[in-house]
């Protein structure tokens, strides 16, 4: 018989693509999901393939150094019987000279890029012949894959959405705000293998990280340490918190991954200026859903942050509510983190599931800026040993908050406060845009067995907020919303809860603050020296906070801090409120105009008024959705916009997927930043 030669190849990129769920990463590569067959096809010249004589075998390599021991490298040949547990090809069909070969991966393959070579040989003669690339994800449809997800719906929303809500505000006033993951957008796949590539673990020893990237954990500690560039790693994201980001763009200004990401690329790997919490998580996003991990953002409100890890946070006021002594442990407004799903065969399987990665460089685990996979199920039992990073964890969704007066002798005396951190923690719905709660993922109902037993096995006392006086108790109420541009008013609302009357100080402050809990300029104080208060009254104090105040200091983060302290002068006790304000930004109302429909023009109206006293310089609308537009599109207004005034633009797009898509909108000036909004947009199929 004559050699067999091979004349042309197939790798049937949008047939596989299609079945793989990759399609909308282009069909110029084969994208394909590890444990899942995919076909090629092979055309021979000169004679048909005979499988009486021919031998046909595959060799796949990923990696620079691949070694067949360390499961970056296999050489199998056709058979007739696929196993399960190693690579196989098996001919389907032959038509003439050409067959259809069936390949597939254990589904506990290493993920990556991976070269494929064909084997020939007829009787002693044998050629081979590279016939392309293609990359190997995780599978969340395979029963056998450590990422498995049962639910369809699941599947869809955690691995193949493209866009997502993150939360933000305040515990009191929780904020949405869209985001545009973008996973399967132009070259993001390869900017994410990349990203692999350049972990310091990679450029220790290529070969033990390559073995290890079948192991979703591994990946996730990986992802978590590359999105942040604290240990000089080439890490995607540098975070600032300070309000001066003059060098580079505001966190608040983001509106997506794929920009972030491309920067990064583009500019040799430097970090890309700034991140805070929820970028870094919604990059870690965007890389876990691109490499096939499920993922999702998630926000704890009142998250503490406890350097020394005693589970008790202790902050220090003075008479006048302002913070004096500066401890490094932190109450935040919000903290966002991403929680992906995956098996942990090196714990027991009841820790299977969700595990809290956290991106945010905030402390070292194993002397490196990353934080988990820890299993949610860990930090709700109090497990702290386990691995990763679980105290850390427990800590910001379980810490006491001990709030002490220093008085002007320098004498500090114990509050009484009953604030809980890890409260409301959300995540987008599947399938909705509305808010899931899922703090019972997380902690047991406050004051219930189930918490006692959880403290006592984290060998902790159960929280010192039980011991709360029944006598004054004292909040802060809100009137309506409080809008940028606008005064507002505040109430301290004080009960006396008790048969006699009380006289108290009460001390009213108002300050502008960051999201991180640090606080700026006093912009509103009331100081009452004689509140009296009958048995059983309530009394409302308002304090009004101007414009005119707050307008210089408020922070892109758009929060004001109040603080409300009642001494009682019988007894000498101070009780605490604290309530974070978030101010409103104006509303970005956007129309779509036309028919919605595959490959067809259509055009976005999008308009926002000014609602400050003053004009906006320098304004500028950016405007993204992965399938609508290309890209990020921007629209810079040539005149300053006057007060109360309107600014209207139109946008043309060509969407380029059908389904539903978010058109998400920012607007930036000198005076007003990080305004945000954004459409839902059915796009119906291209008729064929």
């Amino acid at each position: 018989f004559a050699d067999l030669v091979l004349e042309t190849w197939d790798l049937q990129c949008e047939r596989n693509g299609r079945e793989h769920r990759t399609a909308d990463m282009g069909c110029q590569q084969l994208v394909v999901r590890r444990g899942q067959p995919f076909t090629i096809t092979l055309h021979f010249s000169g004679r048909a393939y005979n499988e009486k004589v021919d031998k046909l075998s595959f060799n796949v390599e990923t990696g620079p150094c691949p070694i067949e021991t360390s499961g970056t490298k296999s050489h199998f040949a056709v058979t007739d019987f696929p196993d399960e547990s190693s690579w196989s090809a098996v001919v389907q069909q032959q038509d003439g000279g050409s067959i259809s070969v069936s390949l597939c991966s254990p589904p506990s393959a290493c993920i990556g890029r991976y070269r494929l070579t064909l084997e020939t040989s007829t009787g002693y003669q044998g050629t081979s012949c590279h016939i392309g690339d293609f990359v190997l994800l995780f599978n969340a449809w395979h029963p056998g894959d450590t990422v498995f997800l049962q639910d369809e719906n699941q599947r869809y929303e955690y691995v193949l959405s493209q866009q997502g809500i993150i939360y933000q505000g305040s515990c009191d006033y929780p904020t949405s705000t869209a985001w545009n993951f973008g996973q399967f957008e132009d070259d993001i796949l390869s900017i994410c293998l990349k990203l692999l590539d350049s972990n310091p673990k990679f450029l220790r020893d290529q070969n033990r990280d390559c073995s290890r990237r079948n192991n979703p954990v591994y990946i996730g500690r990986v992802v978590s340490a590359m999105v942040n560039c604290n240990d000089e790693d080439r890490g995607v994201l540098a975070g600032r918190w300070d309000n001066h980001y003059e060098d580079g763009m505001s966190p608040m200004s983001w509106i997506g991954s794929v920009d972030i990401l491309k920067r990064w690329k583009k500019f040799g790997c430097q970090p890309v200026k700034y991140g805070q919490c929820w970028v870094f998580a919604a990059v870690a996003c965007t890389v876990m859903r691109c490499l096939g991990i499920p993922s999702r953002v998630v926000t704890n409100y009142c998250s503490a942050h406890d350097t020394n890890g005693n589970l008790v946070i202790d902050r220090y006021l003075n008479e006048t509510g302002e913070v004096v002594q500066h401890s490094k442990d932190m109450i935040w407004n919000f903290h966002c983190w991403v929680e992906s799903w995956m098996a942990r065969p090196d714990l027991a399987s009841s820790y299977d599931g969700w595990q809290a990665l956290d991106p945010t460089p905030q402390e070292k685990s194993e002397g490196v800026f990353c934080c988990g996979p820890a299993p949610v199920r860990a930090i709700r039992e109090g497990d702290l040993q386990l691995k990763y990073d679980i105290p850390f964890i427990f800590a910001e969704v379980n810490a006491d908050v001990v709030y002490w007066v220093v008085q002007r002798d320098g004498s500090q005396k114990k509050t009484v406060h009953s604030s809980v951190v890890g409260k409301k923690i959300s995540t987008k719905s599947v399938g909705s845009d509305s808010r899931e709660d899922i703090t019972h993922t997380y902690k047991y109902p406050e004051g219930s067995e189930k918490e006692r037993e959880v403290f006592v096995k984290a060998e902790r006392e159960t929280r010192s907020l039980r011991e709360e006086d029944e006598g004054l108790h004292l909040k802060i109420k809100l009137s309506e919303g409080a809008n940028n541009g606008y005064d507002f008013d505040v109430f301290a609302v004080i009960n006396n809860n008790t048969e006699t009357e009380r006289v108290c100080r009460l001390m009213l402050c108002a300050r502008t603050a960051s999201y991180n809990g640090t606080v700026g300029p006093q912009c509103g104080m009331k100081d009452l020296l004689n509140v009296t208060l009958a048995p059983q009254e309530e009394k409302s104090v308002p304090l009004r906070v101007l414009y005119n105040e707050y307008k210089e200091n408020l922070t892109h983060d758009n929060f004001i801090k109040v603080v409300a302290l009642l001494t009682e002068y019988q007894t000498g006790d101070i009780v605490v409120a604290i309530r974070d304000v978030y101010i409103q930004n104006p509303e970005i109302k956007i129309r779509i105009l036309g028919e919605p429909m595959q490959n067809r023009k259509l055009v976005a109206e999008i308009s926002l008024v000014n609602p400050l006293a003053v004009p906006l310089n320098n304004c500028m609308f950016m405007v993204e959705g992965t399938g609508l537009t290309n890209g990020q599109q921007t629209k810079e207004l040539e005149e300053p916009m006057e007060p109360q005034a309107e600014a209207k633009f139109r946008l043309d797009f060509v969407p380029s997927q059908a389904g539903l898509h978010k058109l998400l909108v920012d607007f930036e000036s000198d005076k007003l930043m990080g305004v945000k909004g954004y459409r839902n947009v059915i796009i119906a199929p291209q008729p064929k």
